[in-house]
Order: C-alpha cells, then sequence, then structure tokens
C-alpha cells in the first residue's frame, strides 16, 4: 500500500473484522477508530501521522 495518508485512513470505511496481522492494515477497524479519535481531539499533520504508525505497529 506504501505510504497511508492518515486524513484518508479516517475516512476511510473499516473492515468488518479485524485479521490482526502485523502491521494491521489501513482499514483495520482499530486503526480507523485510534486516528479518527485522534483527529477529533486536534491532532493535525506529522503528529496525525505518527498515530497512524503507531496504530499500524500494535
Amino acid at each position: 500500500m506504501g505510504k497511508a495518508d492518515p486524513n484518508k485512513v479516517r475516512r476511510m470505511t473499516p473492515k468488518k473484522k479485524c485479521c490482526k496481522s502485523k502491521p494491521r492494515c489501513a482499514r483495520c477497524p482499530f486503526v480507523v477508530f485510534k486516528v479518527q479519535k485522534a483527529h477529533d481531539n486536534g491532532t493535525r499533520g506529522k503528529d496525525l501521522q505518527k498515530v497512524l504508525k503507531k496504530a499500524r505497529a500494535a
């Protein structure tokens, strides 16, 4: 997939179930929820990219 844009990830519709593979895919419900939550709390730019990277690594 390459580099995922956090703004696109937060607008994606999540998959029905997480497969828990490492790294998690960008459409994973866990990843989408974490990025949306961080954006709603005011995280922007490189900090949002860090949230995405950390969520995919979890």
